[in-house]
């Protein structure tokens, strides 16, 4: 007769030698919930093609613009969506308010999206315009006015997001200015 210790020895020892097994189930619960998780949060960014002449301004805003006609100012030539439209040089020289190629750029525009909807006519046709930190306001006001006289007054301008700064976090004696439009 064996004592209880080497009986307990022996069958602690009989576990000892069986294979480890893995509970798959709480495995795959964990990545579903992960992946479904990513799909709910991956839908609310709208990512548009940076171009390397373009540093863009920064700003703290949430509010996101919906998907629109992009008007890209590089500091050599406007393009709509893509599509190289005017100089900036021959922009600058030309005193001209409204910008007659980028209307009729604009114009060619609308009739591929078609007309508005009855919803949408009091608040025009949307558009983001993409530029460079360092664009001059005047540049950037004759895009507008051109924009806005084609209908497209729904006027977004894209910038990088930055966090907003938190309160109370700059060294003493420091202090913080912001200056919004």
């Amino acid at each position: 007769m064996s004592s209880l210790r080497a009986r307990r020895m022996a069958r602690n020892h009989r576990r000892m030698q069986r294979p480890a097994r893995l509970n798959l189930v709480a495995l795959m619960d964990i990545f579903t919930i992960l992946v479904l998780f990513l799909m709910v949060n991956n839908g609310d960014v709208e990512v548009l093609q940076a171009d390397r002449n373009i540093t863009l301004p920064e700003s703290i805003s949430e509010q996101r613009p919906e998907e629109s006609l992009t008007i890209k100012v590089s500091q050599d030539v406007i393009r709509v969506q893509g599509k190289p439209v005017i100089a900036v040089a021959d922009v600058m020289s030309d005193e001209e308010m409204m910008l007659s190629a980028l209307q009729s750029e604009l114009q060619d525009q609308a009739l591929l999206a078609g007309p508005l909807p009855e919803d949408r006519i009091s608040r025009g046709r949307s558009v983001i315009i993409m530029g460079d930190e360092a664009m001059p306001y005047r540049l950037l006001q004759r895009i507008m006015s051109t924009c806005a006289s084609e209908d497209y007054r729904d006027i977004s301008l894209a910038v990088s997001s930055v966090p907003e700064p938190v309160l109370g976090a700059d060294e003493p004696g420091e202090s913080t200015v912001e200056a919004g439009t």
